[in-house]
């Protein structure tokens, strides 16, 4: 079968490689991504390994190249992405990529040292310059205060505090008063205003006034906002505990002049400066420009040349040293079916490296089982995730993928049955895929964003599947549509009461009696669920009524397909007691039980309808009470009204009949029989799956024989011999890291109660697994009525309004009915689906036949490591 029913035939193999080649044959398989290395020094530390060094090296290269793509990004130079696929360097190009990365790395190190001594001396004559401006005013201002002082008898009471009684006797003498100046962070003023006050004893005087503009930290580079400040004070007790304060608040002190001449002296000296640092900032800003956009162009390029290095080297750490410290050892699994290329790939990088002596692949039978490989696209592989996330198939049983991709978006569907909200959901879906590659290129950081991407064309199927599900149950955003025209119709006479057909004061003369059959006048509705049930009061009665029964059609449908997959697997591993044992018991029990109740559905839709033929649906039987009275052996006795039950009719050439007449012990025996074989063969289907098999081996040498032979083909698959013309040489000999299992003996004990427990699991969960497909029937419902309220509670208010304002208020209130819709039906809801269906997958279908005791097979592949790096 295909790779994708199962699993690729995988091979171990070993590769003899020389010391000059292994690097380049290495990467070649690395582009070729077909090949998973084993590691053959398990126990030998990281730190230890022959090319631990050179993985060294690639970190600090690594490391360089983050810090100046981490300085292209502060400079928001947009770097190239052409999108190549650069080869990995030779190993003697390691030295010129250090070369030039620790030149880069130096410069740029030393241009930002440099940057930021001359952001910091541009910062400080800044505010220098602002102190200069700002302080001008509050010396003035000071001033006039004094010379108040002096003159003005009244003293207040603040400034005697400030010059204490000594100053003011000596006439002024004492009214010189120190101050100091600086800059301090606009948000810490408050704090700084109250410390002062409360530590000086309110004996210094604070003045402050904003700068205007930002200004920008030389560490960090973002914009502050800062303030001037200028502190009066007299002593030098005060002067040494207002510098501490402006320590503690981290204020920077700057030198002022006291008078105006020195002042204005300085500021033209400051204003200077900063003409000069100006045009040298600007010159050393264009250099630190030129550098980070050349490294823009190939810094993308340079990080894919480093990983793959340092990639190659971590898998020759994987490998083992022959005696003659010449040639590397390696082991890895690939697909049988890729040799050839696998090959091709030792060649080129044999001829590459200039060595003589050509690679050696040779291929090894080992009792390990080889990891699970599926090749899958981009369409496909969405779809192996789901299955993978269950577990990862056991090697060479059946893969549930290509089915999934059919029913796992239909069982959705069914949940989900809106035409309309499926139609959104597929355009939704149509677009990332039309975009996919812009969306690829773009790089999505949101991990929300991603999972919906690369869910695209999960979501688009099960759009297309919402809308044919929708169509079927005739429903578009809760409404119905009436296509081919409702077979149900009143004929006129029910029209006239009292002589006028104006019924508008008499609605229960517009009821269509199903018992009517004179209503029913066209047959079946071609396509769908007839328009007409939209209208009817029992709606939902009707509908639940065809869910649920659909809900259990396609799950013992499922159930049974999942089971003919697992005869499937028993005939891939040669293991015909189990079909015996296991497959054939299980299909018997599942159709004895629910096979009969969907037989009897399909026959209940059939026979009993609208039609005025002796069977219509008045005297349709209950399919549940049918079912219990079938396992209680209970059947109507003479005289007992025949519609209350369907009975066998064996002689005729109907299965199935209805007598208007009472019912006869002859005319019910032959139902009475069939559904008495259908329990007794259910029940024997118990002790079949739970005996036969542990005593066939206990007994029969012969089968327990072929049985241990197909579990140990199973667990140790035989490598096909290559064909003669082939390069690949076979050896028989086996994997010194292969797992030696011994030969086990058979134990009657532990084969029975396995046996015991999957039969038991087998038999509570056909019960519990149908029961919960009811499922698709619960969440289809909820889907209509939350759907159905909205269009009633929140759309309906403003299409009932008057024609002139009622437009107007229609636009919000259709702006609310798509946001509830999208919000509520769209996302909550179609993720309720997802998982129920996601659980209907995993639980009730692959257990029937999927094991996922695997693990997956994980290349030796540049491109996967480079995308996962990135992220």
């Amino acid at each position: 079968m295909g790779t994708l029913f199962r699993s690729e035939e995988m091979t171990l193999c070993q590769l003899f490689l020389q010391s000059e080649a292994a690097y380049a044959c290495v990467s070649e398989l690395g582009e070729l991504g077909l090949v998973q290395f084993r590691d053959l020094n398990p126990d030998v530390n990281a730190f230890q390994r022959k090319f631990v060094n050179e993985v060294r090296r690639c970190d600090e290269m690594e490391r360089k190249l983050r810090f100046l793509e981490k300085e292209i990004k502060k400079d928001g130079i947009p770097m190239l992405d052409t999108g190549d696929n650069p080869e990995a360097p030779a190993p003697r190009e390691m030295i010129d990529l250090e070369a030039t990365f620790e030149k880069l790395e130096n410069e740029m190190k030393e241009v930002n040292a440099n940057s930021e001594a001359l952001k910091r001396n541009y910062l400080e004559l800044t505010e220098l310059k602002h102190i200069l401006r700002k302080t001008q005013g509050f010396f003035e201002e000071a001033e006039h205060h004094q010379r108040q002082a002096m003159h003005d008898p009244g003293v207040t009471e603040e400034t005697m505090g400030l010059l204490g009684e000594e100053g003011l006797r000596a006439g002024g003498q004492a009214l010189r008063l120190g101050f100091v100046a600086g800059v301090i962070l606009r948000e810490r003023i408050p704090a700084f205003e109250r410390m002062l006050w409360r530590v000086c004893r309110g004996n210094v005087f604070l003045k402050q006034a904003e700068i205007e503009t930002p200004l920008e930290d030389p560490v960090s580079g973002d914009q502050v906002n800062k303030s001037v400040f200028i502190i009066f004070f007299q002593g030098d007790q005060l002067k040494s505990r207002v510098k501490k304060i402006c320590e503690g608040f981290r204020a920077t002190l700057y030198p002022c002049p006291e008078t105006p001449a020195e002042r204005r002296e300085m500021a033209i000296g400051v204003m200077t400066r900063i003409e000069d640092l100006n045009t040298v900032l600007g010159q050393t800003q264009d250099h630190r420009h030129r550098v980070l956009v050349a490294a823009a162009k190939n810094i993308k390029n340079w990080f894919v040349k480093v990983k793959k290095i340092k990639a190659i080297y971590h898998t020759l750490n994987m490998f083992n040293l022959d005696v003659t410290q010449k040639c590397l050892i390696a082991e890895c699994w690939c697909p049988v079916a890729e040799l050839d290329k696998i090959q091709l790939a030792l060649r080129r990088g044999t001829d590459r490296s200039g060595s003589s002596v050509p690679s050696i692949l040779n291929r090894m039978t080992t009792k390990e089982a080889p990891p699970t490989y599926h090749k899958t696209n981009k369409f496909t592989g969405a779809f192996q995730s789901i299955i993978d996330a269950y577990g990862v198939n056991t090697y060479g049983e059946m893969n549930p993928t290509p089915y999934t991709i059919i029913t796992f978006p239909f069982l959705f569907s069914l949940m989900f049955g809106d035409a309309g909200h499926g139609f959104v959901m597929f355009l939704f879906a149509l677009v990332l895929v039309i975009k996919e590659k812009q969306i690829m290129a773009s790089k999505l950081d949101d991990e929300i964003a991603n999972t919906f991407f690369g869910g695209r064309y999960i979501i688009m199927m099960m759009g297309l599947f919402s809308c044919y599900s929708g169509m079927i149950y005739n429903d578009i955003f809760s409404r119905s549509t009436n296509i081919f025209g409702s077979s149900w119709t009143v004929p006129e006479s029910e029209f006239v009461v009292n002589g006028t057909t104006n019924l508008k004061h008499f609605p229960s003369q517009l009821q269509g009696d199903p018992n009517m059959t004179a209503y029913f006048t066209r047959g079946v509705y071609p396509f769908g669920i007839d328009p007409v049930w939209q209208l009817a009061e029992n709606k939902i009665t009707y509908t639940n009524s065809f869910k649920m029964k659909l809900s259990i059609i396609m799950g013992v449908f499922q159930m049974m397909f999942g089971v003919w997959l697992g005869l499937f697997n028993h005939m891939h591993f040669k293991n015909k007691l189990s079909i015996f044992c296991e497959f054939i018991p299980q299909v018997l029990f599942l159709l004895c039980m629910f096979g009969y109740l969907v037989l009897l559905v399909f026959v209940k839709w059939f026979v009993f309808n609208a039609i005025d033929n002796g069977m219509n649906t008045n005297c349709a039987p209950s399919l549940l009470i049918g079912l219990i009275n079938m396992f209680l052996f209970t059947y109507p006795k003479r005289g007992q009204a025949a519609c209350s039950t369907i009975t066998w009719y064996g002689g005729a050439a109907s299965f199935f009949v209805i007598n208007n007449g009472d019912v006869t012990q002859e005319e019910g025996q032959g139902q009475q029989v069939f559904q008495i074989i259908l329990v007794l063969l259910a029940l024997l289907c118990v002790p079949w799956m739970l005996l036969t098999k542990p005593l066939l081996l206990k007994f029969s040498p012969s089968i327990r024989a072929s049985y241990m032979k197909s579990h140990a083909e199973h667990d140790a698959p035989a490598a096909e011999p290559p064909p003669p013309d082939s390069e690949v040489t076979h050896h028989d000999e086996t994997s010194p890291l292969a797992s030696h299992e011994a030969k086990e003996d058979f134990d009657f004990a532990e084969v029975f109660i396995h046996t015991a427990i999957h039969t038991i699991e087998y038999c509570l969960g056909t019960i519990s697994h149908t029961a919960s497909y009811l499922r698709l029937w619960a969440l289809s419902l909820a889907h209509a009525q939350l759907s159905e309220v909205l269009w009633d509670m929140v759309l309906q208010i403003g299409l009932r309004q008057g024609r002139y304002y009622g437009g107007v208020i229609l636009v919000p209130i259709f702006a609310a009915w798509v946001v509830l819709t999208i919000a509520i039906l769209l996302l909550m809801e179609g993720l309720s689906a997802f998982l129920h269906t996601l659980r209907l997958h995993w639980v009730e279908f692959q257990s029937k036949f999927y094991k996922g005791e695997g693990y997956a097979f994980h290349a030796f592949d540049f491109q996967q490591i480079i995308e996962t790096a990135e992220e």
